[in-house]
Formats: C-alpha cells, structure tokens, sequence
C-alpha cells in the first residue's frame, strides 16, 4: 500500500479488521509501504496499489479477489487459495530475477536521494543534476568499455 492511495485508504479499515481476525484464521497479516519499501515493490513487481498476496510455504498467489472483510476471511478458510495459479517460478519474490528488480528499486531511490541532495542540500539548478548524472553515466559506460 501507499499512504497517498485513494484506493489503499478505503481498503484501510478492511485491512485492520482482517488483521485483529489474523490468529483465529491460522495465519499472519501484513502491510508494507512501498513508499519506504521500495525494494520489495520491485521484488513483488508491485504495479497496482493496493496488492495483496497470499504465501503457504513459500509459494506465492495474488489475491484478486473482492476486498470485503467476508471474502478476505473465505479466501482463507474455504481454502480458495489452492484453486489460484501460483505466481509463476521466475516471477516469485524469492526468485533471483525478483532480488535483482528489488536491487534496481534500491538503486533508483539511491540515485533519487542523490538528485535531491544536489538540488535541495547544494542548490545546484535541475538541469545541472541532471547533467551531472548524464556525465556520470557515460564514464562508466567508457570506463566499462575499457
């Protein structure tokens, strides 16, 4: 979810009702903010808000279901669950290839931080950060190349 998500913020009372009901259903409730999470938005290749997901035993399933309280339970206690396709192997939060979207993720909230250091902290004009960034990126690419 995201604080600034109309959609996450109707799901919000849902959510906490379903978490408070989380020990009589045998299982564990969760929310992350990808706003300080973002590496797990790229490792569970979040593109919609709000996202939820199932896992048993390590094998992950997107919930697309409706999101009312009686449905999120059902889904749990009538095992509806089994019926829906697994998120395929490569495509699984803990497949290497969803480490390394995670690690892009982290990256670019790095490089982010960096832009907004020189243009808030420094003052340096946009363009110029931008510039800076534009230079970076080609000596690496030459100093790669070498």
């Amino acid at each position: 979810y995201a604080p600034w998500c109309p959609a996450c913020q109707q799901i919000e009372s849902t959510w906490e009702s379903f978490a408070k009901e989380s020990e009589h259903l045998g299982i564990t409730v969760g929310k992350v903010d990808v706003t300080q999470e973002p590496g797990l938005s790229g490792r569970f290749f979040v593109t919609t808000l709000p996202t939820i997901y199932h896992a048993h035993d390590g094998v992950f399933r997107r919930y697309r279901g409706s999101r009312t309280l009686e449905d999120l339970q059902g889904y749990i206690l009538e095992r509806k669950w089994e019926a829906v396709e697994p998120v395929a192997g490569w495509k699984s939060p803990s497949s290497i290839m969803m480490h390394g979207m995670a690690g892009l993720f982290h990256f670019s909230g790095w490089i982010r931080q960096i832009h907004n250091y020189l243009t808030g902290t420094l003052g340096i004009h946009v363009w110029v950060s931008y510039g800076i960034f534009i230079l970076a990126t080609l000596l690496i690419g030459l100093f790669l190349g070498l």
